[in-house]
């Protein structure tokens, strides 16, 4: 299986560390966040990884050929987008993509089975499936509904409950076929897959995962990292 990370964002959440180390070096616990990706990706039978490089992606590079030892039979290729190309487009860059692969942002920490979602993905001979996770939204004000000027119902700091995208997916090659050669981000083309009929699949996981795009959640990854090190690969 081939995977491919997506690392080249700028990270501005995480600023002010963004603006000396990309996000994927960002640590959680002892080592960055794309080291804990790839050791997992490989544990799950994932042989060769292509990286997506943006902004400082030359530490990304220096880091994992210079500064840590992977699996010798883990083969990471590097792939630069000379300009931001979005979270689909990027895919551009990456060339040989002829069978299945999974494609991931590189600021993820997950205990997702990613042979389960593969699997799921086939069954449903699905063109993209999306790995998605229940989020529940707190909303720390009262929401009044109306009609025509007059209130018809009020709701005090209400829970809406959403299935978000994990940042995890799973393509055939023929979904590319709806990638312009322009910035083109993910909701774009499952949009545009939509529109041309083609099947895309839903994975609803209830494994554990972070995001580690803001620092709440980099400290919360940082703790259940902590806590189940083994669950992540650690």
């Amino acid at each position: 299986m081939r995977a491919v990370l997506l690392a080249g964002g700028r990270g501005t959440r995480l600023r002010p560390y963004t603006t000396i180390i990309p996000k994927p070096l960002v640590p959680v616990g002892e080592h960055p966040i794309m080291e804990h990706i790839v050791r997992r990706l490989h544990a799950s039978g994932v042989r060769h990884v292509d990286v997506c490089l943006g902004h400082l992606g030359e530490l990304i590079q220096t880091y994992f050929s210079q500064a840590v030892s992977l699996p010798s039979d883990l083969e990471l290729a590097w792939h630069w987008e000379r300009e931001p190309l979005g979270t689909a487009g990027a895919l551009r860059v990456v060339p040989g993509l002829e069978e299945t692969f999974l494609a991931m942002n590189g600021d993820i920490l997950t205990t997702l089975d990613y042979g389960d979602l593969v699997r799921f993905h086939r069954e449903r001979e699905a063109t993209l499936t999306v790995a998605m996770h229940a989020r529940r939204v707190e909303i720390d004000l009262g929401v009044i509904e109306s009609d025509d000027g007059l209130v018809t119902g009020y709701r005090e700091k209400p829970s809406l409950d959403y299935d978000v995208s994990m940042g995890i997916y799973v393509y055939e090659p023929r979904s590319l076929e709806h990638v312009p050669n322009r910035p083109f981000q993910f909701p774009e083309l499952v949009l545009a897959l939509l529109e041309a009929g083609e099947c895309v699949a839903a994975y609803r996981s209830a494994a554990e995962w972070y995001d580690v795009g803001t620092f709440d959640e980099l400290e919360r990854a940082t703790q259940a990292l902590e806590k189940h090190p083994r669950a992540f690969g650690a």
